[in-house]
């Protein structure tokens, strides 16, 4: 993944994110739990988002503003994906952890 832009890296995290929210009983989570998982989702379509347009800034200046707004989102999705531990694994929470960290250090 260390060769791929931070645009692909996040399409593919955001894919596995939502491959083990799918793979989540809903119905067995609490309210709190289910937004979790929700707002996750939310998150890694956000922050892909924000990747993309600072790939495509065509001034320093929109790249930069481009840049806060997806470390922003970044940091949250982070966050999110180790409160929401107890839906996944151990493994899949660290790896997560880790390409998301690799991405945010790819965005400069």
């Amino acid at each position: 993944m260390e060769n791929a832009s931070p645009f692909l890296a996040m399409q593919r995290v955001e894919g596995e994110i939502k491959a083990l929210v799918r793979s989540v009983d809903m119905e067995v989570l609490d309210p709190a739990e289910k937004k979790a998982m929700t707002s996750l989702r939310r998150l890694a379509i956000d922050a892909r988002l924000d990747i993309r347009d600072y790939e495509l800034s065509e001034t320093r200046e929109e790249q930069l503003k481009c840049a806060t707004a997806a470390k922003k989102h970044l940091a949250k999705l982070r966050i999110g994906v180790l409160s929401t531990g107890s839906g996944f694994g151990p493994a899949d929470v660290a790896q997560l952890t880790a390409q998301l960290e690799q991405i945010e250090a790819q965005i400069r």
